[in-house]
């Protein structure tokens, strides 16, 4: 939560700092995890004096929560997408490509969400996941329907879920180690990916 909250907007300034503070903690989160994060090295990244980064915000866990919700939006963003009226494997295999696409476009996010989900959340468990369970309860009616109408082949939803989310996922998360063990692969790896798993997953589903 924004330490200036009020009804009054905000100046240009102030707008620029929040997002710069926001990009600097989402970075030192990515990399230290936010244990190992601290108000100090959050605003060295930023450029700012630590008085001026806790004018905008009142403690790393306010800088954390505000980073956790913008960022489960975005990571909700895909699977919301997924519709109940499309073609149920053109579906699914647009929403491994929107996932992908996440991993490209913000790994550091993904890298920050992942250590948050390694930590256990400990301090905002709940605010996290009831929004998600609620999303994933209905992609998994979506699912469920699509098999007991023998569209997609029956498949267990849930892990179905988990899978995608792993694959697409391992891109950002552990783009270091697929430097290190397959440089050759990192450079397309997004493209090579994409293809790899919408093959892998139309084989998967087919009735």
């Amino acid at each position: 939560m924004a330490r200036m909250a009020g009804t009054k907007p905000k100046t240009r300034i102030q707008r620029k700092n929040t997002e710069q503070i926001l990009g600097a903690a989402l970075e030192v989160f990515a990399q230290h995890g936010s244990s190992g994060a601290s108000i100090n090295m959050i605003a060295k990244t930023a450029g700012l004096t630590t008085p001026n980064l806790l004018y905008y915000f009142e403690s790393k866990d306010a800088i954390r929560r505000e980073l956790l919700s913008r960022t489960l939006q975005l990571w909700m963003s895909p699977l919301n997408m997924l519709s109940p009226n499309g073609e149920p494997v053109e579906e699914i295999c647009q929403y491994i490509r929107r996932k992908l696409d996440i991993s490209k476009n913000f790994p550091k996010e993904s890298k920050f969400f992942a250590n948050e989900i390694l930590s256990g959340l400990p301090q905002s468990r709940s605010e996290i996941f009831e929004p998600l369970k609620e999303l994933y309860n209905a992609k998994i009616a979506v699912l469920e329907n699509w098999i007991a109408e023998g569209r997609i082949a029956p498949v267990d939803p849930h892990h179905l879920l988990y899978s995608i989310w792993a694959t697409t996922q391992h891109y950002a998360d552990f783009d270091v180690q697929i430097e290190e063990i397959a440089p050759e692969k990192s450079k397309d790896r997004f493209a090579e990916a994409e293809a790899f798993l919408i093959e892998m997953y139309r084989k998967l589903l087919a009735v």
